[in-house]
């Protein structure tokens, strides 16, 4: 009765030789045979032909006469050919005598056991090969009070203890010592037992004592009974990032600072500027009032080209240099480079050559910054060239380019600073006095504003004291139908508009402003209007307002927007001169105000400020400003923009 009613299990008797005896009910469930079917034939039936081939049922039988019993796990065959997984316990059946008379055999079902636990060895050993592959993360096991119990390749790597080393130890020898007496592996421990995980980052320190910074996360591993059996820990090595992320930083305070001190130097300059200005407008030519004006002016402008190269330099780092292009005349570049480093060649009584042009040679290009290449290479030239030597400049075709040389007969370049004279703050050997002045930065901005034109740069010399040739090549523009090239006057004339040879030039000035024409002062046929100066710096704003007087225009001055506001609406100028870096209400907030007040609704707004930053045009536009312009500001452009 029990074997009968056993249907989850094969229980048969084989006689000594392999062949069924009896066939019970859970037999024939389990196999899909009936009794009659099996009765008499040998329980190899049930095996797959190759492990019958091997003999494997033979064996079988032969170790459990010798055994007495034998457990066996394996694969048989059903009778519709489907397999299935078996455990099979086969006893040896003896007589008194010790012979044997047959076998038992108990066989059970075991394919959906076999299946679920392969499917979790397979899946541990997948996970085993993910953590023992991965080498980017530390992966390791803590037991509950933190010593550590498995450790990957990558824990290996990035702390650099191998699994021997660093097994059973407590993981508080990853932390710096500052953290482990502040207790702050406890404090992970605690904090992943109360939430279930804990991340953090934070300072670790490898074998080496060396630190890194980490990303962790810590997360808890309880029993089914929410017991709590360890914890699992990921660590993340972030030093590239930080380093990155730090670098990033830096490069963001450092153009913070260099916006921040262009800035700040140009607020004086404005003032000497004008002081300068109006000394030349005065009248007065004692030889030592001019000789003081014309110091005052050539340090500023010295100063002034200081602060365009600081800025250029934090442009070429963020490769931010802007490239406006258009149809330009090279003989027009290279007059109005001419123009500028004159009075410098003239200073110190040397010859200045430029060949004539025998054709008309045109580029696509931004005239202000081709005449900033021109004038970079002419002032290094007059630089390293001493008093009385020969400077000459020639512009010709070859082929389809453009090529603008300039030759000195100065000190030239050593041969081991030739190859990089183009890189930033490469300089050649300097006195200490520095009397040549720069920052070593002019042919950087060469090399970066050619190449943006699509051309090259090239230094020649034959070494110290050999002089020195730089070659400009730039392809030629092909004239499109309607397009004309401006002429060279009209393009100094841009040129000048520009507040810096750095920057893009802003929008040219309109050829006439709301509100009547006024009388007294000035030269014939100007245009006389109401100008309101608002500037902080009451130097500044005096002597732009003296300077304004003296063109004949009717000033009045504020020093803060409020006031500001409230003298525009009495005064009603025809012109604002609105400095940006106000303080309490800003220049863009009292542009924004004015626009939005009937009466100053249409007045000509002109920011004039230290911030020349391309993000600070782009917002002084935003604001309602017609025109920003960057201290100091020549007398010239304030004319043109008031014309």
């Amino acid at each position: 009765m029990l074997v009968e009613a056993a249907t989850d299990y094969g229980i048969v008797v084989l006689d000594p030789a392999g062949h069924i005896r009896s066939w019970n009910p859970g037999a024939e469930h389990m196999t899909g045979y009936a009794s009659s079917e099996v009765i008499g034939r040998h329980f190899s039936l049930f095996y797959a032909p190759e492990a019958v081939d091997q003999g494997v049922p033979d064996r079988l039988l032969e170790s459990a006469a010798l055994k007495g019993r034998i457990e066996d796990e394996g694969w048989r065959i059903r009778k519709d050919g489907s397999r299935f997984r078996v455990n099979a316990i086969v006893t040896a059946l003896r007589a008194a005598n010790g012979e044997i008379v047959g076998f038992s055999k108990i066989t059970r079902d075991v394919t959906r056991r076999y299946e679920y636990e392969e499917m979790l060895r397979q899946s541990e050993e997948r996970f085993r090969l993910l953590v023992s592959s991965v080498r980017e993360y530390a992966i390791f096991l803590l037991d509950r009070h933190g010593h550590v119990s498995s450790w990957n390749p990558g824990a290996e790597r990035i702390f650099g203890y191998t699994e021997g080393e660093i097994v059973e130890q407590h993981f508080s020898c990853l932390f710096p010592p500052e953290d482990v007496a502040r207790g702050k592996p406890e404090l992970e421990l605690e904090r992943a037992l109360r939430y279930g995980s804990t991340t953090d980052e934070g300072w670790r320190t490898r074998k080496d004592g060396s630190r890194f910074w980490a990303d962790v996360v810590l997360t808890v591993l309880r029993e089914r009974d929410g017991s709590v059996r360890g914890f699992a820990k990921i660590t993340r090595d972030l030093s590239e990032r930080k380093q990155i992320e730090a670098l990033e930083e830096s490069n963001r305070r450092t153009n913070e600072f260099l916006a921040m001190l262009s800035h700040e130097l140009r607020n004086p300059l404005a003032p000497l500027r004008n002081a300068a200005d109006i000394l030349r407008s005065s009248g007065l030519q004692t030889e030592k009032l001019q000789w003081a004006r014309d110091v005052i002016d050539r340090q500023v402008t010295q100063l002034a080209r200081l602060v365009d190269d600081l800025l250029d330099v934090s442009r070429i780092t963020r490769g931010r240099i802007v490239i406006l292009k258009e149809l330009v005349d090279l003989e027009a570049v290279i007059a109005s480079a001419a123009e500028s480093v004159r009075p410098l060649i003239d200073a110190k009584g040397q010859s200045f050559e430029i060949s004539p042009f025998t054709e008309t040679l045109q580029v696509e290009g931004d005239f202000a910054r081709l005449v900033q290449v021109v004038t970079n290479l002419l002032n290094n030239a007059s630089k390293y060239t001493p008093r009385g030597g020969r400077i000459s400049l020639n512009t010709l075709r070859n082929g389809h380019e453009a090529q603008i040389h300039v030759r000195d007969n100065g000190s030239g370049i050593a041969p081991d600073l030739l190859p990089r004279i183009f890189e930033l703050f490469a300089q050649g050997q300097r006195t200490l006095d520095r009397s040549d002045g720069g920052l070593g930065i002019g042919l950087t901005l060469v090399r970066q504003i050619v190449s943006l034109h699509g051309g090259v740069v090239q230094a020649l010399s034959a070494g110290c004291g050999q002089g020195s040739e730089f070659i400009v090549r730039l392809p030629l523009a092909t004239a499109r139908p309607g397009q004309h090239a401006p002429s060279a006057s009209v393009q100094t004339a841009q040129a000048s508009d520009s507040p810096s040879s750095s920057s893009p030039p802003s929008s040219s000035p309109p050829a006439s402003s709301s509100g009547p024409d006024r009388t007294g002062g000035g030269s014939a046929g100007e245009v006389h209007r109401r100008v309101l100066v608002v500037d902080d710096n009451q130097d500044a704003a005096q002597s732009t307002a003296m300077l304004l007087e003296l063109f004949g225009h009717e000033v009045r001055c504020a020093h803060d927007g409020p006031t500001a506001l409230a003298v525009a609406e009495d005064f009603r100028p025809d012109a604002i001169l609105l400095d940006i870096g106000l303080p309490g209400m800003n220049g863009y907030e009292v542009a924004e105000q004015l626009r939005r007040t009937p009466s100053t609704r249409g007045t000509l707004l002109i920011a004039v400020t230290g911030y020349g930053q391309p993000e600070d045009r782009s917002r002084a536009r935003a604001a309602g400003f017609d025109h920003h312009v960057v201290k100091p500001v020549e007398p010239e452009t304030l004319q043109a923009l008031l014309r």
